[in-house]
């Protein structure tokens, strides 16, 4: 990588892409968004996979809703119909997201059935023109989260091809998945950890491309792992790992950003997600379809294992309200205060 493409890499400046939460099936809903905006103002979020299906003729409140305050926040499509994906991105627009992200990774059965998702990573042509057909629907970035490849494509070939062609039909950034995806003889969980990671070709598409957004995703568990990724590309997406640990989220900021975090430290980004917790089960929301988003705060401190376990009990509840949540965040402190002592 020449010096210059380095400091680019390096800086972020100009890419929304520097740090992003990725999409993720019945996990990335706005309630999770929503928490964990409050620990991060800068990284970019983004919503489940939706299909251009549902977003065009299903209930789009319930489906594709979200709270002003998740800005910046993307929406990931999931389709193969070019003309079907332009009306869902308008619509996507319509509703105030940032970006329309095409998904061209998922490995599940039911995506591979609707022929969409990583299968399309055989059909680059394809791609291009849902890419295309996007663009000329919205004047939000169009973007694409991809794989290396699937089955026994060459991952060089595959990625480099898809890229290109995505790139020439308009597409604003691109993120990769740095594995494979084995679309027969893996699951989708294990598509997500038994492919081995190949870093290394995604910074070399961002070679081959200096002028374009490359992000990378994929493995990354820690914030530091992730500012020594953004010396090689523009952006860094973490999933699970920000997922399971959210607290990591408050190092994004300072670390990534170079910018104070929202709130000091976990049981403030609790006490701050009160008022929005309040507001939706008002609207009939259960506890639990809320809080099962923060069961791995706290990982790795005393009492963290009694807070989950009095989330998981009692949030089901009918009737459980925040002082459920708050109960359990006491058994965190109480722990720290015994062990102080």
């Amino acid at each position: 990588m020449s010096s210059q493409n380095g400091s680019q890499a390096a800086t972020g400046a100009a890419s929304p892409w520097r740090f992003s939460v990725a999409p993720m099936m019945d996990w990335t809903d706005r309630h999770c968004r929503f928490f964990h905006r409050l620990m991060t103002r800068h990284a970019l979020l983004y919503t489940e996979m939706v299909t251009s299906a549902a977003v065009v003729h299903g209930n789009r409140p319930r489906l594709i809703g979200f709270d002003p305050a998740e800005q910046p926040v993307a929406v990931q499509l999931g389709g193969a119909d070019p003309h079907e994906l332009a009306e869902a991105a308008r619509i996507c627009a319509d509703f105030g997201y940032g970006e329309v992200n095409l998904n061209v990774g998922c490995p599940s059965d039911r995506v591979q059935d609707g022929r969409f998702g990583a299968c399309l990573m055989r059909e680059p042509a394809l791609v291009a023109d849902c890419v295309a057909s996007m663009k000329r629907a919205v004047s939000i970035p169009v973007t694409v989260k991809c794989r290396i490849g699937v089955d026994d494509q060459d991952p060089r070939t595959a990625l480099f091809d898809l890229a290109t062609r995505v790139v020439e039909a308009g597409a604003d950034a691109i993120v990769v998945h740095a594995r494979k995806a084995w679309l027969q003889g893996l699951s989708p969980r294990e598509n997500r950890d038994v492919p081995p990671l190949d870093y290394q070709l995604v910074y070399e598409l961002k070679q081959a491309m200096p002028r374009r957004p490359i992000a990378i995703n994929g493995g990354i568990k820690t914030i530091a792992e992730a500012r020594a990724h953004l010396a090689h590309v523009d952006g860094v997406m973490l999933g699970r790992a920000a997922y399971q640990d959210p607290e990591l989220l408050l190092a994004v900021d300072p670390e990534i950003f170079g910018a104070p975090a929202p709130v000091a430290d976990a049981r403030r980004a609790v006490e701050a997600f009160v008022p929005y917790i309040e507001a939706r089960l008002a609207e009939g929301v259960r506890l639990s379809s809320i809080t099962r988003h923060m069961l791995g705060l706290f990982t790795g401190r005393q009492g963290a294992r009694a807070f989950r376990r009095h989330l998981a009990t009692e949030a089901v509840k009918p009737g459980a309200g925040v002082d459920v949540l708050r109960a359990a965040v006491a058994h965190v402190e109480n722990a720290a205060k015994a062990h102080a002592a």
